[in-house]
């Protein structure tokens, strides 16, 4: 493997959630891979949760790199074995972080199955991969219901440039009212400064960081 389709593995592997020599190892404070994400929940007729949906279009940096290393034909493009290969691959390593997908219904969390497929599309030079995820059983819409799409390691940042980027839809959500909700990422490291030392920072799936900073989508039913 050249030194260039390397790094494109690492990144890659980065991205799954897999150890690997060579990768970034203080990954809180500094995202290297970007996202324009769009989430959908959506609700059955009788008030329950029936899937998630989630798209993710990756910064062209990262989609450049994904292309170096799984472009095996030359051309210059993601053609759809090619595609299929990524997607097989990072749905076999981020079932650890269920996805970068998180629900829970007044504070317990939801448990969600494993994506049946994730598809992949290669467009104007951009990597995107869209998924759905099922509740594992009957979910009751009732209560505070909290939809989160985040990394913990904070290595990839998702981000929802509009707030119609996170919606609702089916007859289930029409008793419900909504809201996105934006923390101010300052105003928490100010609040926070004494618990933010190195160690904080270097160990990010041992605190909630990910969590509070991370936009959100609030349904109370």
């Amino acid at each position: 493997m050249t030194s260039r389709r390397r790094v494109a593995s690492i990144i890659l592997s980065a991205l799954a959630g897999i150890s690997v020599v060579g990768a970034p190892t203080v990954a809180a404070a500094h995202p290297h891979i970007f996202v324009d994400a769009k989430f959908e929940a959506v609700a059955a007729a009788d008030g329950s949760l029936a899937e998630l949906r989630d798209t993710w279009r990756f910064d062209e940096v990262f989609s450049s790199s994904v292309l170096l290393d799984y472009d095996k034909n030359g051309n210059n493009t993601l053609d759809a074995a090619e595609l299929a290969a990524v997607a097989k691959t990072v749905r076999e390593s981020l079932g650890q972080y269920n996805y970068y997908t998180n629900v829970t219904i007044n504070g317990k969390a939801v448990t969600l199955a494993k994506p049946d497929v994730l598809h992949g599309a290669y467009e104007n030079g951009s990597l995107v991969l869209s998924f759905t995820q099922k509740p594992a059983g009957k979910t009751p819409l009732k209560g505070l219901i909290v939809f989160g799409v985040y990394d913990p390691t904070l290595y990839t940042a998702l981000d929802f440039a509009d707030d119609a980027d996170l919606k609702t839809s089916g007859d289930g959500f029409n008793r419900c009212s909504r809201k996105v909700v934006r923390p101010d990422s300052k105003e928490i490291l100010a609040e926070n400064q004494a618990m933010l030392t190195t160690m904080f920072f270097n160990d990010p799936m041992g605190t909630d960081y990910s969590q509070i900073v991370a936009t959100r989508l609030e349904v109370r039913c």
